[in-house]
């Protein structure tokens, strides 16, 4: 299948790993969305010509920034789509919302690499290799090696694929995929197949296609069939379906074969070993976190509900839910399972990508964390265990890891035939943007500022000891809040220069009594050449420059030249004092 996507693109023979430039379909940003665009700015970007260009909000939680709207209109204006902050994992949401199979996606997270699911090959690439994606629609990457992995049978009550992953993970799936990129010295790609893949839906092909990482492959393509096809519809994109399969006796470098129905649960330990449930029966658990972005899909989630209705968390665990997309959530929402997952004590978590990392909500002392979803290799530390929803939920109503059998009886889960497909988080377009704020005339200066000659300093210059006062240049308002933080422990900070304020920078500033000088990025680039910032004021005046507006609540001891500006620009003196 995956030279079927090569061949495409490229007219030429190829082996595995050579280095071919491709066509690409998609690119996908969920890091440093900023970097990478101005990267593509300086390569001279207009508009980009790929198919689907989407930025993803890097944060849902403290991102005001990238979710302003002068943010967004950068990445808008180049033909970049942006989602905002909430609207889901990045992975889940292109799946739904994007994603298409026998193409090619290029993109900075891993975890877009269970994309393969719906049938699409996804490369990691560097920040200058996807900026030059973005402005040629072209990147270089290599040819890989294919390894089969045939799927038969059906699984039993309470096994669900991530049991299936681990299974492949534990029969030396890893080996065979090591030894074939060491004899072609290419990157492996898995390609599933065999009678049962059409059992499988598209959201669990993408946990199956995810895991590649595991086995040490570059990815996972699936075939593009009914199942494709049906979820497509689902999603009202049905002309984003193509024919993807592979034909009988095409070459690959091994095969894995693989009976679906005689795989017990199984779960992860925190040393990245696979054990059956039965092995830890017993382990008394701390933290419980369902969901993630491919690690609990929309029917095991309802599954979970099912089986935890009129049943309490104990008082020594916590339970997440990590809600994949806002579509998960309101089919949730709108069948009551969210509503019995609330009244088994479930905390809801916003969909942060540090929260799969484990930098929020890291493992809590004392006890294990059991989770649906695995963390980045870099953020693994403490216990944490990584098993199925049904295990998940069987650990969360008994406070303790045991077979998820024990339920007895498995529950009946309908779904809704309609899903919504809302993309109101999604912008596409400028028209999508509310209109920029129109200003009363020139900058306001609104209440009292120290006076005196400032030396301006920029944040990471500031020097240990400084004799004179200063004024600290911050690029953002996160930079301002440091600011803050610093002038509690010296005097010599006097005002902070930011290009906006919020009211959250406002108050921590109010109360190291620290003035915000709000300015244009022109004329802080002019104040920073000029190293000094003159904020001697008289009686009903202000000399702080064009461009400059300040803000100190909580200066009720400096003289001041409190002023307003009228729309046509002409200033009057209001008072004398602070009020």
């Amino acid at each position: 299948m995956a030279d079927k996507i090569f061949a495409g693109r490229h007219p030429q023979a190829f082996a595995p790993g050579d280095r071919l430039d491709v066509k690409v379909d998609h690119v996908a940003l969920t890091r440093d969305c900023g970097a990478t665009l101005s990267l593509a700015k300086e390569a001279g970007i207009k508009s980009s010509p790929v198919e689907v260009a989407v930025a993803y909000a890097p944060r849902a939680i403290d991102d005001v920034e990238a979710d302003s709207p002068a943010s967004i209109a950068a990445f808008v204006a180049h033909g970049v789509t942006w989602a905002r902050s909430g609207v889901g994992y990045a992975a889940a949401v292109h799946l739904e919302r994007f994603a298409g199979p026998s193409r090619i996606c290029v993109t900075d997270d891993p975890r877009l690499i269970g994309l393969g699911g719906m049938g699409m090959l996804t490369y990691l690439l560097s920040p200058s290799e996807l900026a030059r994606a973005l402005v040629r629609g072209t990147a270089t990457v290599q040819a890989p090696r294919t390894v089969q992995v045939l799927v038969s049978g059906k699984t039993r009550p309470f096994v669900s694929t991530r049991d299936v992953a681990f299974e492949l993970l534990r029969r030396g799936l890893r080996d065979k995929v090591e030894r074939a990129q060491q004899q072609s010295g290419a990157p492996v790609v898995l390609e599933f197949g065999g009678p049962s893949v059409r059992l499988l839906s598209v959201p669990d092909r993408a946990l199956l296609a995810s895991m590649a990482p595991e086995f040490g492959a570059m990815g996972a393509l699936f075939p593009s069939d009914e199942r494709a096809e049906s979820f497509l519809r689902d999603q009202r994109r049905s002309k984003a379906h193509r024919v993807l399969h592979s034909d009988p006796g095409a070459s690959c470098a091994d095969v894995m074969s693989v009976d679906m129905s005689l795989v017990d649960p199984l779960l992860m330990d925190e040393k990245g070993a696979v054990r059956t449930v039965r092995e830890l029966n017993g382990t008394p658990i701390r933290q419980a976190v369902l969901g993630g972005d491919f690690g609990a899909p929309l029917r095991d989630l309802a599954s979970v509900a099912a089986l935890l209705a009129s049943k309490r968390v104990l008082p020594s665990l916590d339970l997440l839910l990590a809600w994949p997309t806002r579509q998960v959530l309101e089919v949730l929402a709108s069948t009551g399972a969210l509503q019995t997952l609330i009244a088994t004590g479930v905390r809801l978590v916003e969909p942060d990508r540090r929260a799969l990392r484990g930098d929020m909500y890291a493992p809590p002392e004392g006890g294990p964390s059991i989770r649906t979803t695995e963390l980045d290799p870099s953020c693994r530390n403490g216990r944490v265990l990584i098993a199925s929803p049904e295990t998940v939920a069987f650990a969360a109503a008994a406070g303790q890891i045991g077979d998820p059998r024990g339920f007895k009886r498995p529950p009946r889960v309908t779904l809704p035939r309609e899903l919504p497909t809302d993309d109101g988080l999604i912008i596409r377009d400028k028209k999508q943007l509310p209109p920029p704020a129109e200003l009363p005339g020139k900058p306001v200066v609104a209440v009292g500022i120290p006076s005196g000659k400032l030396t301006v300093v920029e944040l990471a210059k500031v020097p240990a000891v400084s004799g004179e006062p200063i004024a600290v240049i911050a690029a953002s308002t996160h930079d301002g809040l440091r600011v803050a933080d610093l002038a509690w422990h010296r005097s010599d900070v006097r005002a902070v220069v930011v290009p906006y304020l919020t009211r959250m920078l406002s108050t921590a500033l109010a109360q190291v009594k620290v003035a915000a000088l709000i300015a244009t990025p022109e004329v802080i680039a002019q104040v920073t050449k000029k190293g000094s910032l003159d904020l001697s004021l008289s009686a009903g005046s202000a000399n702080l420059g064009g461009g400059l507006s300040a803000e100190c609540p909580g200066h009720q001891d400096f003289p001041i030249g409190a002023v307003h500006t009228k729309r046509d620009g002409a200033a009057e003196p209001k008072g004398k004092k602070a009020r």
